[in-house]
């Protein structure tokens, strides 16, 4: 009898599937960007979604016209591997059905569509039902938590069986202080020093991980910083349980995908625990002078489908063995 391959010997047979989303969400909203970002992902691969901004990308009074270009570009060559998603205007907009339904009738659907600014789980039903009338049931929703009511129903909006992702909305979210929380909190340093705004990205991680959905975090927007970037990545995903980023430039995008790649000794070691527990039928085992079972191979699994999602042209790559044996469906 063949060993279990580790997703089904991991998880409970009723336990939800994880939701695996590139670790990348880039954002771009001018259409040489847009075009640009496009070609990007084509070159690397599926290691980052696109995200066409209908929201703040859109000039006030051309937003009609922008969501034209955003269903051209997503019914474009461009567009290869379907991980192109939208992000809308707000639902109390009253632009928002205008919008929605012409980003909804492009020849390809978005892989997900955006929320802002919610004020609650309220504004998420609102839309959510919106979406389906127009014939938009399949595609998946994300959420931006950046006001005070969304961050008060963060579980609440967690849960909701239409939303796969929440996204920390950092600058809106400091605005809506009222000059309660300094501006240096929208930069790299501060929003990791600012109580109110690390008691945000706790509560937003947490709600996402509670109810199997995937945590966004927010933007850094000294783009031309890379240590910056890449510092504030890593504590992104190693000390706030964040496992996606957004990108605002497409210098960003490798540092993000990078900072999020488990490391190649965290690799080797999920890759010898694995194949010894499955070489045990998944009982406890014994590695090193450390004892193993199913809580923790759990983690190391994870490890492995984090490192597999990370893995791009020229970037770093599983061993073609390990590949072969637990991502050949994926391939």
């Amino acid at each position: 009898m063949p060993a279990l391959h580790p997703r089904t010997a991991l998880f409970d047979p009723g336990e939800p599937a994880a939701t695996l989303l590139p670790v990348c969400d880039h954002y771009c909203g001018i259409e040489a960007r847009m075009r640009k970002s496009l070609e990007l992902q084509v070159e690397l691969g599926p290691v980052f979604d696109v995200t066409l901004d209908a929201e703040d990308g859109a000039p006030i009074g051309g937003e009609v016209e922008h969501a034209y270009l955003i269903a051209a570009l997503l019914a474009s060559d461009g567009n290869r591997f379907g991980r192109v998603g939208a992000r809308l205007l707000p639902v109390d907009h009253p632009l928002f059905a205008d919008v929605a339904q012409i980003v909804l009738k492009a020849a390809k659907p978005p892989a997900y569509l955006m929320l802002p600014k919610p004020h609650g789980v309220a504004d998420i039903d609102r839309a959510a039902a919106a979406i389906d009338a127009m014939g938009g049931a399949a595609v998946p929703l994300h959420a931006l938590v950046e006001t005070h009511g969304a961050l008060h129903e963060a579980h609440a909006i967690a849960a909701h069986p239409r939303i796969e992702s929440l996204s920390f909305g950092l600058m809106d979210f400091v605005s809506a202080h009222r000059g309660a929380i300094p501006a240096s909190a929208m930069g790299f340093k501060g929003q990791f020093e600012h109580p109110l705004v690390l008691r945000a990205k706790l509560e937003i991680s947490a709600a996402c991980h509670a109810h199997n959905k995937t945590p966004s975090h927010c933007v850094v927007t000294e783009f031309k910083h890379a240590a910056a970037l890449m510092e504030a990545a890593g504590k992104a995903c190693r000390q706030f349980g964040y496992t996606r980023m957004w990108s605002i430039h497409p210098a960003q995008i490798r540092p993000i995908v990078e900072a999020f790649t488990p490391t190649a000794a965290e690799v080797d070691l999920a890759i010898e625990i694995i194949a010894a527990a499955q070489a045990a039928d998944w009982a406890p085992i014994r590695h090193h002078d450390s004892l193993h079972d199913r809580a923790s191979y759990r983690y190391f699994w994870q490890l492995l489908e984090r490192a597999h999602r990370t893995s791009y042209t020229g970037g770093p790559q599983l061993p073609a063995e390990v590949r072969d044996a637990y991502f050949a469906d994926a391939n």
